[in-house]
């Protein structure tokens, strides 16, 4: 039952009984002590009894056991109507008092992003943005869920996303683009009235079933995202690098400047020794700028810190270095594998995968419970016959496209026990399940809603994103107070926790240096790190 419908049942009982009560009282009076009293004088004894404000001479008159147990009667009655009113008027109202009020419109917006739906995409999404330092709004059509994302923090509005009123007071005329979130059929109409409002606002939707894709193109989406193609793609990417000797996937941060994800394969040289000990940029000239460890990133990490046959490096460089690393973070036994990429999992995600992998000139080997066409082996992935029989022993790496986190996780422990060398490259639908795929064996792993966040941040400002929601940043600035000290002598890394990438001196960009390296007066100097390590490298420039 709603509060509403239970604050007017409290309202007719206590109308109901009150008026019975005045009745009963003059009545009584009359009856029982000869005594007679108007229907005022009545009702005001019954309302002295129920606010507990006393009967003033009236208490003198009850003689009669009759009406002294009608007045208790009328205490009680009180008492309980009292208590019922706290939870139904009371408590509301001093609830209403004490929450946060959401705004309803935001104010001066311009050049933002307005944001439907907030889904694990869209938060990685505002992550990457507050990340660029660009500005946001979510609209959310539910007040308790929009008060919970203000007071977490969150920009939000609170409106309807399909009214042309909520889009203007979001600021959508304003805004560089707007994106939609919520569901296949619901984001076409949001579509419809950001064209109607705003048509030259950028609008970029998702949807499910990709089919319906051309209908959102139709209502006015400008690019229409399928969050499992997307991650198909990357998948496909990742295991296309692992058989060439091209980086893919690099950022470009600076001229010749890249960075770029590298993961450290089992049997590398590198497996077993530490950042220090690795000496990476002696032998290739690249900067190790961060790091996960078994699925948990760290900025800029310690030489002490222990690379293993599960850690993926964040490095820095030219197109060269990062190929000598590349090949240097190779296992021998993987790079003489060149049998099909075996594809777990034939849904949209990996037909993406071997429909890329295929077009790079790589055989695939596909499974599936279910037979269809482009299925090889129809059996279960985690069942080690069903690998077997799809030859696993000769595969050059291995793509688990499945449905489940659940499941991903078990056939990753089957594959690494039946070839600890292949390479395994697994899609998590969950960000929270990452690490367990990383400690199960996978060799990397990427997460749906990480990736459709980096590409949308990517698409919407038209330019590549390296913040990698951790919080790096890569920044360039004049030397400043460092003019005149070398490498070693600044003490960067450990006076700030920012890593050196590269100087760019009368515009080259001068990314082979040694600790002797002397900065001049008008050298800038590009490092990376975590916002807060950024804040003191600024500080140190000062």
């Amino acid at each position: 039952m709603s509060r509403r419908r239970r604050a007017y049942y409290y309202l007719g009982a206590f109308a109901a009984v009150t008026i019975l009560y005045t009745i009963a009282y003059g009545v009584g009076m009359a009856v029982f002590e000869d005594a007679s009293r108007t229907l005022t004088e009545s009702l005001l004894v019954v309302v002295q009894s129920f606010t507990t404000t006393g009967y003033g001479e009236d208490a003198a008159a009850w003689t009669t056991p009759q009406m002294r147990l009608l007045a208790i009667a009328m205490q009680a009655t009180g008492v309980f109507f009292v208590f019922m009113a706290l939870p139904l008027f009371v408590a509301p109202w001093i609830e209403q008092r004490l929450t946060t009020t959401v705004p309803s419109a935001v104010e001066d917006a311009d050049d933002h992003v307005v944001i439907c739906g907030y889904t694990p995409r869209t938060e990685m999404l505002i992550d990457e943005l507050r990340m660029l330092e660009k500005s946001y709004v979510v609209i959310e059509p539910d007040r308790d869920t929009a008060t919970d994302y203000y007071e977490g923090g969150v920009a939000v509005v609170h409106g309807d996303p399909e009214s042309t009123e909520s889009l203007a007071a979001a600021g959508i005329e304003d805004a560089r683009a707007l994106v939609a979130d919520i569901d296949d059929e619901v984001n076409a109409s949001i579509a419809l009235a950001v064209d109607q409002l705003a048509p030259e606002t950028r609008t970029i939707t998702f949807v499910e079933d990709a089919t319906l894709a051309d209908y959102h193109r139709y209502a006015g989406a400008d690019q229409v995202f399928t969050p499992r193609h997307l991650i198909g793609e990357s998948l496909a990417q990742k295991v296309t690098t692992a058989v060439t000797d091209d980086v893919t996937d690099a950022v470009e941060i600076g001229g010749e400047l890249e960075i770029v994800e590298i993961p450290i394969e089992a049997g590398s040289d590198l497996v077993g020794t530490t950042i220090g000990e690795s000496r990476i940029r002696e032998r290739t000239g690249a900067n190790v700028i961060g790091a996960w460890f078994r699925g948990q990133f760290v900025s800029s990490p310690s030489p002490d810190d222990r690379i293993d046959a599960r850690t993926v490096l964040l490095v820095a460089g030219r197109e060269p270095q990062l190929q000598h690393f590349q090949k240097l973070a190779r296992a021998e036994a993987r790079r003489q594998r060149r049998g099909p990429v075996l594809v777990c999992g034939y849904g949209e995600v990996g037909s993406t995968v071997k429909q890329r992998v295929v077009k790079a000139g790589l055989p695939v080997t596909v499974i599936d419970l279910v037979e269809k066409p482009g299925v090889d082996v129809v059996g279960d992935a985690t069942d080690p016959e069903t690998l077997q029989q799809a030859d696993i022993a000769e595969a050059s790496s291995v793509v688990l496209a499945l449905p489940e986190d659940t499941t991903a996780v078990f056939a990753s422990l089957v594959v690494r026990q039946l070839d600890p060398d292949v390479e395994l490259v697994v899609r998590a639908n969950e960000t929270d399940n990452v690490q367990k795929l990383y400690r199960a064996g996978a060799d990397y792993v990427l997460a749906l809603a990480t990736v459709s966040g980096r590409m949308l941040a990517s698409t919407i400002f038209g330019e590549d994103v390296i913040t990698f929601d951790q919080g790096v940043e890569v920044v360039r600035l004049p030397v400043g107070s460092l003019a005149g000290q070398s490498i070693a002598s600044a003490d960067i890394r450990a006076k700030t926790g920012c890593t050196v990438i590269a100087i760019q001196r009368d515009g080259e960009l001068i990314a082979d240096f040694d600790p002797t390296f002397t900065f001049q007066p008008d050298d800038e100097i590009i490092v990376s790190g975590p916002d807060e390590r950024v804040n003191a490298f600024n500080a140190l420039l000062e």
